[in-house]
């Protein structure tokens, strides 16, 4: 029987390393980015739909204040690539359950449209090969490619060129939300301003990072955590600081503002541990509040059909 609808399970990321070099002339800027995909999912549902219905989309869950419904949702954009590039109407109802945060430095949007590839694929048989589905995700953000592998990988180019990191063992993460995100455009003017008469080098891996990821050294990584943007966020949000400060002075193995902010990611020992810090970190009024979560866990994939 042919399927109706399908499901795809995608996770959000925190960046253990990012890297920005100097602004090119394309307004752009070269990054050196390690990315764990880590157990915080949105789910995306497609639905077929009468012929001639069109695309439509809704957003549910525990993270939907000020995800669009409409033509701006990067799952639709996701949807009218590959309607061009198979010549295939698309009439489908979308259904995103939203548990990663909003403008959060997650990839939520991103793991959105990662999803939603991976779910036209599937629903309308089109045989994608992996190589396309990555040339379709990086014409719609430099985060997208990442979220249909997961894992731990490094993006260099605009993030998007990604090679697997030589990576074992698991690693825990506590991370301390906002309820108000932060603007990536606003975050990397402000980047670039704070560094506007510094001399920028073009960025490269941290060798320190490879190594504790290579030995799985939770202690290493958490050291070599490292976030050109983290100073700009820092800048146009100080709140993001006096969290930074109240989870290391718990115990945390490392923090950092995971991409453009305003998430504060910390790496801990263990499980046990990251529940001391979360109780830690709500004690404290610095945070909104916290999920507990582990990486590296798998990108994009069905989880149900019908």
């Amino acid at each position: 029987m042919p399927v109706k609808s399908v499901t795809v399970r995608v996770p959000a990321k925190v960046n253990l390393q990012l890297s920005v070099g100097p602004k090119e002339a394309d307004g752009y800027h070269n990054l050196v980015s390690v990315f764990q995909a880590i157990s915080i999912f949105d789910d995306i549902t497609i639905k077929l739909g009468e012929p001639g219905s069109g695309l439509t989309i809704s957003i549910s869950g525990d993270q939907t204040h000020g995800v669009p419904a409409d033509a701006n949702n990067l799952a639709a954009k996701a949807v009218s690539l590959i309607s061009k590039e198979y010549d295939l109407t698309v009439d489908a109802h979308i259904e995103i359950k939203k548990s990663i945060p909003v403008a959060g430095g997650m990839a939520g949007g991103s793991a959105d449209a990662a999803g939603t590839i991976l779910g036209i694929d599937y629903l309308y048989s089109l045989d994608m090969t992996r190589e396309e589905m990555i040339e379709i995700a990086s014409k719609i953000g430099s985060d997208v490619p990442f979220m249909l592998s997961g894992g731990t990988a490094i993006g260099t180019g605009h993030g998007d060129q990604l090679t697997a990191a030589l990576s074992r063992g698991t690693y825990h993460w506590v991370l301390a939300l906002s309820t108000v995100g932060l603007s990536t455009p606003a975050v990397y003017a402000e980047c670039d301003r704070l560094r506007g008469e510094l001399e920028i080098v073009e960025p490269q891996t941290h060798e320190g990072l490879m190594q504790a990821l290579l030995g799985a050294d939770a202690p290493g990584v958490g050291a070599a955590l490292v976030n050109d943007l983290q100073l700009a966020a820092c800048s146009l949000r100080p709140a993001i600081r006096l969290v930074l400060d109240v989870g290391q002075e718990y115990g945390a193995l490392g923090a950092i503002v995971s991409g453009s902010g305003p998430t504060v990611a910390f790496l801990v020992a263990d499980q046990d541990s990251g529940l001391d810090l979360a109780v830690a970190l709500t004690s404290s009024g610095v945070v909104g509040s916290v999920a507990q979560a582990y990486g590296p866990v798998a990108g994009a994939k069905v989880i149900a059909t019908n």
